[in-house]
This record gives C-alpha cells, structure tokens and sequence, in this order.
C-alpha cells in the first residue's frame, strides 16, 4: 500500500440518478416520489436553447417548493462552451435553497473547467453567506476528459462524483456507433467462426474508477439509451458494479429498479461477506493469516473486499 492513503468516498447512496428535463415541471413531483438516491434536473441537453432561462426558473422554484426527501438533489448545468453555464450557477446559488446539494457540470475536458467553476462558486457563496457549500459531480464525455481524467478527479474538494457520458464521448473519440451505452453489433471478436462481443466502454470506465478511487470520488455509470431493453441495462450495470461503480443513471423511470437492484449488496453477498469477516478473526485469533472458507483461500485481501460489501450495505440500509 501506498504510503499515500486511498481517501475514503463520501458515505452516501448513490445507486441510481434519476435525470429529468428542467422544461418539464409535471415530473418533478414524480421524481420526488421515485425510488431514485440522487435526482438531476437538468438544464443542458434535455433543455432546448428558447427553453433555457424557462428551465431554470422552473427547477429553482422545484428545489426551493419541492420536498425532495433525503435525496441528493443535484442540477446539471450547461457545459463551458455555452454561454447559458454562467447564468445557471449565478441564479442557482443566488435564488435556490441550501436544499441543492450539488452542481453536476458536463463536458469537462480539463481540471481547469472544474477551477472555473468552483471559483465562480466560491465567489457568489461568500458574497451571499450560504452556509452549505455546494458539491460538484462531473461527466467524462470526451478523448480530452478521459486523457485528463486523474487531473480531473483531483480538480476540486467540492468534488462527490463522475460520470461516462457514453453518447458524447463516442462522438469525441469517432466511434462509429449511435449507440449509448451497452454492447455494440461490430465491436466483437471471431473464434471458430462464432462472433463473441465485449464492451468497448470498459477500459474508459476502468480509467474513471481508478482515477476516482484515488481520490476518494463516487464511480457512477452512465445512460443506457435503450430503455425498452431491460436486460441490456441490467447487463451493463452488473459489469460497471464489478469494476467498482456506486451506481447508474436513470433516463426513464423503469431503470430506477434495475439500478437499486445491481448495486444494493444481496443478502447472500452480504452474508458471505460477514462469513470470510468472521473466518479471518479466527484465523487471526490462531495466529494465522489465511484461511479456507468454501474451498478457497482468504487472506488480508480478501478482507478488504468483504468490507467493502459489508459497508455498502449498512449504508444503503442506513
């Protein structure tokens, strides 16, 4: 281990975003209601351009009417290129509540966007004496973001969480797919003449949990634009649970379940977990360290990765 130590994430459920339009006022009271931990009302792509300033008027007025329970409330911005971000954090932090929680700022391609963002921020909480800082969540959703994702991840305090925005991160990179998310029909590989396809987001996905691990950020898996097709959502929120994602978002309400279902520990993972917690004190009690539990060997790895598990749990249940 590094005499550096891995910094510990913030200590919140975050299985499922649950994101909705800031143009549409009827599903506020829905996503309220929903299952979802952190909510995102959105003013940037789900917003048309005549929509904007509607938009934020009407999600500031839903964060400060809205009960909004002991959700995460967030609201993604516009990205740095338009000329509607600015507005979105002035009005924001001058006219909604201390019940936001975060800013989610997309299209980050560099550590110096997040510095923009934050000093802006900085300036109008001092100015207006807010006493709960604002947290920040970001989306990789360029080659420059992910070249620049470990520079990113260490950017700012304020920052919880990111995010693999698949759709335009495909653009940026020339990917030849339309596709958001999931497996993709010509990313495959041929054996005996039997094609076997793997998923072409893993190694940006692996790239985002390193680089947040190391600096003590939530992993979050991106959209599946596909919502008809259930499994293909399930599909990819197991594989991003596996490689040490928190959570998934949610672009239409029936992917809140599939989300809360993945990445809430079963009780049989918990209670095996607390089985190896448990296997190892004894192990420890008579001076060794190893033992087998089911015919495996378990060690001092193995505890760390039944803590976390057990962890999870208690959180998500707390």
């Amino acid at each position: 281990m590094s005499f550096r130590l891995q910094p510990t994430p913030p200590a919140r459920p975050n299985r499922c975003q649950l994101f909705g339009p800031g143009s549409n006022t009827k599903l506020f009271a829905k996503m309220a209601a929903s299952a979802a931990d952190v909510i995102n009302l959105d003013l940037e792509d789900s917003v048309a351009p005549n929509d904007k300033d509607m938009a934020r008027a009407n999600v500031i007025e839903a964060i400060n009417t809205v009960d909004w329970g002991n959700k995460t409330l967030s609201v993604r911005i516009n990205s740095l290129d338009t000329p509607y971000w600015y507005r979105d954090v002035v009005d924001l932090l001058e006219q909604a509540s201390e019940r936001l929680d975060q800013i989610m700022i997309p299209k980050v391609g560099c550590a110096e966007d997040v510095y923009a963002v934050d000093a802006l921020v900085s300036a109008i909480e001092a100015a207006k004496g807010r006493k709960k800082r604002i947290a920040f969540e970001v989306i990789i959703e360029s080659a420059a973001g992910i070249a620049h994702v470990e520079a990113i991840a260490a950017s700012s305090p304020r920052l919880e969480a990111m995010s693999l925005g698949a759709a335009d991160f495909a653009a940026s990179m020339g990917m030849q797919t339309t596709g958001i998310g999931g497996t993709q029909e010509n990313y495959y590989m041929l054996h005996d003449g039997q094609k076997h396809w793997s998923d072409p987001w893993h190694w940006a996905q692996t790239a985002i949990v390193a680089a947040c691990r190391t600096h003590g950020i939530l992993p979050v898996d991106g959209p599946f634009g596909d919502f008809s097709d259930d499994e293909g959502c399930r599909a990819q929120a197991r594989r991003s649970a596996t490689l040490g994602m928190v959570g998934k978002w949610a672009i239409h309400p029936k992917q809140i379940a599939i989300s809360n279902e993945v990445f809430t520990p079963s009780e049989e993972a918990v209670t095996e977990a607390r089985e190896i917690l448990a296997a190892m004190e004894t192990a420890k009690a008579n001076g060794e360290g190893a033992t087998v539990y089911k015919g495996r060997l378990v060690d001092i790895a193995s505890i760390k990765q039944a803590e976390v598990i057990v962890r999870q749990s208690e959180m998500i249940a707390g």
